[in-house]
């Protein structure tokens, strides 16, 4: 659907309208980095008692929360059917659908009645048309993203959009009036849907009293590793944002806040479409599955209870790590100790229980590994364990290299994409070849585990057996 328009230069008339103080900062268009916000004189925080100076000041009734989402839908009897037809399942969906509606309302492409206009019907306008993230990349930049840990999150999170916004034309064929906005010549499209999404992931944020919120004027601040200021909501319910304690920043020097210095290279590209260079954040995610001979697959998927993850970081020292609960139950079986049970209680509802050596574990699946550690066998569960993660980091690893020397020329990607995938595709291999070192090392050492030597052992066939039974084939055969 067609964006409307609102430029840079109205942006200023907005904010005198909608009470939205900017002070001594000015929102402008800055080169290489798209919006931003910028100092118009020289900017310092003197410390002490006195309260660091706000930069910018957005009214309570301007934030995008699920609070603002029910204002509106008291306010607009067709957009409140929406919701209560399509919505309330998750702050971020009620949000797409106000958005949904603000797009309508501002598109030069629908002419008729919504209600009326709002102050985000405008700066929706404002509003990029084209984000960075990856769900928004063509499929010749997408395919610089093998190997990584983002190829398989972004192709979920495109099936995802598409089901959402299929399940969403669904529902509304049932309401005579959004079925038409939508049926007029096609005029929003799944391609709007994500679009919107990427929006919300790459301007939302957590407010300390409302929550998950996208809030005008002060997405339009950028991240920086060493941001120079930050943001709060005060007793009225405004949003603030002020200069840290002690810094100084120069007249034309840009306002940075800091979206997460937690975050994974791969969540950052992900949900803003960069990686930043200088942070110490180094992590990897990747989905764990059960093994496929595993006749106790489904109920241990079950019981775990949520996806199985696998995550590898590296600490500031550079030293990796990694946390996996669910590959100690990928590598237990009846012969160890683990059991399932069906448990019917009286009301006739049924639930599946788990067991390890007798003890009920239902309750705390991810903390199995605290109760294997005592186990005779530990050094061999390790040793399983290790062997499955050894396998995943060197077939990553493996996919990583062997696509490096496809991905030394961009191709059709953009400048900045390609720079960005290179990046985390180099940070994700230095993680991945640590990991193989470091279980490497790990797995020489069980192998020489007096546990782990006499359980091998054991589970070797007795040569005058191999004998004997050599001898029968030949036999039989004769």
């Amino acid at each position: 659907m067609r964006r409307g328009s609102f430029s840079l230069k109205d942006l200023p008339a907005w904010c005198v309208l909608n009470d939205v103080a900017f002070a001594n900062v000015k929102a402008t268009d800055i080169e290489g980095r798209g919006l931003g916000s910028v100092a118009e004189k020289d900017l310092i925080d003197e410390g002490g008692n006195s309260e660091a100076p706000t930069l910018l000041t957005i009214p309570r009734d301007l934030v995008l929360s699920a609070e603002g989402v029910e204002e509106y839908a008291k306010e607009n009897k067709d957009f409140r059917q929406l919701l209560d037809t399509a919505g309330h399942r998750s702050t971020r969906g009620d949000v797409l659908l106000f958005l949904l509606v603000q797009l309508v309302l501002s598109s030069p492409d629908y002419m008729g009645g919504l209600g009326p206009a709002t102050p985000w019907t405008q700066y929706f306008s404002l509003l990029p048309s084209h984000v960075p993230t990856p769900t928004m990349w063509t499929e010749s930049e997408l395919s610089h993203l093998r190997g990584t840990s983002l190829e398989p999150a972004v192709s979920a999170k495109l099936t995802a959009l598409t089901k959402e916004f299929d399940d969403l034309r669904e529902k509304v064929a049932t309401l005579p009036f959004w079925d038409e906005v939508f049926s007029i010549d096609e005029l929003i499209t799944v391609q709007d849907w994500i679009l919107l999404d990427a929006l919300y992931r790459s301007r939302s944020l957590g407010l300390p009293q409302s929550g998950e919120a996208m809030v005008p004027c002060l997405d339009l601040v950028n991240h920086s590793n060493e941001a120079n200021a930050y943001f709060e909501e005060n007793k009225n319910g405004e949003v603030v944002l002020r200069l840290r304690e002690g810094y100084k920043v120069l007249s034309g020097s840009e306002i940075t806040i800091d979206y997460g210095r937690d975050k994974s290279p791969a969540e950052m590209l992900f949900s803003y479409g960069f990686v930043d260079p200088g942070s110490v954040a180094r992590s990897i995610i990747l989905p764990l599955e059960p093994l496929s001979d595993d006749p106790l697959a489904t109920a241990k998927l079950h019981a775990f209870g949520t996806s199985p993850k696998l995550k590898v970081a590296q600490n500031e020292n550079g030293t990796v790590y990694w946390t996996a609960p669910f590959a100690y139950l990928m590598c237990l079986n009846e012969e160890d100790g683990l059991q399932f049970k069906v448990l019917q209680e009286t009301d006739g509802s049924r639930h599946l229980k788990m067991f390890w050596q007798d003890t009920d574990i239902t309750n705390e699946p991810g903390a199995i590994v605290n109760h294997i550690r005592g186990h005779e066998l530990y050094p061999i569960f390790e040793l399983r364990v290790i062997t499955i993660l050894l396998t995943i980091f060197r077939e990553k690893y493996e996919e990583l290299t062997n696509n490096r020397d496809r991905d030394e020329t961009s191709g059709l990607a953009r400048k900045e994409i390609w720079e960005a995938v290179s990046c985390l595709k180099s940070i994700e291999t230095d993680i991945f070849e640590k990991c193989i070192k470091l279980l490497d090392d790990e797995e020489t050492r069980l192998f020489g585990d007096e546990i782990v030597l006499k359980y091998l052992n054991s589970t070797m066939p007795d040569q005058n057996d191999l004998a004997a039974e050599a001898a029968n084939d030949e036999e039989d055969f004769s």
